[in-house]
């Protein structure tokens, strides 16, 4: 699971990001000033920055020349209310990785942190490409489409990481505490029923032969 800092002091804008972000599968952690943002950064468990410019205690674009000067590899996706084609140019100079001016539509944030995680992902890896298959299903990682036979399936990021930690153990039973902690970290805890939710979502989706109830244990792909 993606690990996203938010870095923004205004605690309605933050909230909306944050459950944004957490609507779409990712863990987050928001912070409201420039040194805070810095030290939650560099901690080594940030997969991606939402960094505004206008911090207290240390501003959006100091935090980005530390980082940047730290050789942290972070991805950084610099908000502000500024929209000048200077500041846009100073950011994207200094190392930011994209910039997004107030107000922006929570669609469009979380259509460039899917875009840099996946170019970072790249960067990384090397690999451009990994796709999973099996029982007729197949997942294309780098572009998170689905395709059951030749017909694509619209699913959400969690739909799409529950499908591919199962998918990826095809054949396997996983246990719902397994599924939890892979999927969902430490959002959920407790008897929650979530996995029986989502995994009914992707019965209806992927077609309900596919994923095999183990009573007492929890789940398996057929493979």
């Amino acid at each position: 699971m993606h690990h996203i800092l938010v870095a923004e002091d205004e605690e309605g804008i933050a909230r909306v990001i944050e459950r944004g972000l957490r609507s779409e599968g990712y863990r987050t952690t928001v912070v409201g000033d420039g040194l805070a943002a810095l030290e939650v950064a560099t901690g080594g468990d940030v997969d991606l920055v939402v960094l505004d410019v206008g911090l207290p205690r240390m501003d959006g674009f100091t935090v980005l020349r530390m980082l940047r000067t730290m050789e942290e590899p972070v991805p950084i996706i610099m908000c502000t209310a500024r929209d000048s084609v200077e500041d846009t140019v100073s950011g994207l100079d200094q190392g930011a990785d994209d910039y997004l001016a107030k107000p922006f539509r929570v669609e469009e944030l979380l259509a460039r942190v899917r875009l840099r995680l996946r170019q970072a992902e790249v960067l990384r890896t090397g690999v451009q490409d990994e796709v999973l298959q099996a029982g007729g299903v197949s997942l294309d990682v780098a572009a998170r489409t689905a395709t059951v036979g030749e017909r694509p399936v619209d699913l959400s990021a969690r739909e799409f990481t529950l499908a591919r930690e199962l998918m990826e153990h095809a054949g396997h039973v996983l246990s719902r505490e397994q599924l939890l902690d892979r999927v969902w970290g430490y959002e959920v805890t407790g008897s929650s029923n979530v996995v029986d939710v989502y995994v009914r979502y992707l019965r209806t989706k992927l077609g309900a032969e596919r994923i095999t109830t183990v009573r007492g244990i929890g789940y398996r792909f057929e493979a």
